[in-house]
């Protein structure tokens, strides 16, 4: 069978998704950009670190002021962004602010897959929420009443899950054996990485249940 033009609401997922995208972009360019301005402008490597995390700190709160809400993955980035900030100021080691990059996306991946397992409340719908708040409302009505959407989520969470724990892991060895002006870069290029392809895989995983769907529209009618 030919492939379907795209539904409304494939486009519709498309749009939430490209938000996603610049939303991440965002999250990861402006603290890179910050460290290597202040490291260009004679900075040392800690204080152009610390300067890096309150930046990208900075913008998770502003992203809170503006919705006007603290939702799963907000707290859990601001969970671990306070943690890691606490255990470099106490360790004085510049290498756990490094290490805060797998710290966060290894906590998201656990988050990710413990709320697919419960099932009630996945991570990848408060994710999308946080890029879409406009939408916030209908993406939660379209959990609660269509099947489709709890399981598109859930499996997508648990997709992000493993994907998210496996570049936290890989990304220590690199924040540790590394120079750290190549390490906090590479490390940052690997996050960057890890999202490209999770993304990549949520454009097509979503693309192929708008497809079934309008297939199946076209079958009934």
């Amino acid at each position: 069978m030919m492939n379907q033009p795209e539904t409304p609401e494939g486009d519709t997922r498309a749009s939430g998704m490209a938000q996603l995208v610049r939303g991440l972009l965002i999250d990861v360019g402006l603290p890179i950009i910050t460290y290597y301005v202040l490291r260009a402008a004679g900075v040392s490597e800690w204080i152009a670190l610390l300067a890096a995390t309150g930046v990208a700190g900075a913008r998770i709160v502003w992203g809170i002021a503006v919705r006007r809400e603290v939702n799963q993955f907000a707290t859990v980035m601001l969970l671990v962004y306070g943690i890691g900030l606490v255990l470099a100021l106490v360790t004085g080691d510049e290498r756990i602010l490094l290490l805060k990059g797998s710290l966060i996306t290894g906590s998201i991946g656990a988050v990710f897959l413990v709320t697919a397992i419960i099932g009630k409340r996945p991570l990848t719908l408060a994710a999308m929420k946080s890029f879409q708040p406009s939408r916030a409302a209908e993406l939660d009505e379209e959990f609660r009443t269509e099947p489709i959407a709890r399981r598109a989520n859930i499996l997508s969470s648990y997709v992000w899950g493993i994907g998210l724990l496996a570049e936290a892991i890989l990304r220590i060895p690199v924040v540790y054996l590394l120079p750290i002006d190549i390490g906090y870069l590479l490390s940052e290029l690997m996050l960057i990485a890890a999202f490209v392809l999770l993304i990549g895989w949520t454009v097509w995983y979503m693309r192929h249940l708008a497809r079934n769907s309008a297939d199946r529209a076209a079958e009934s009618a």
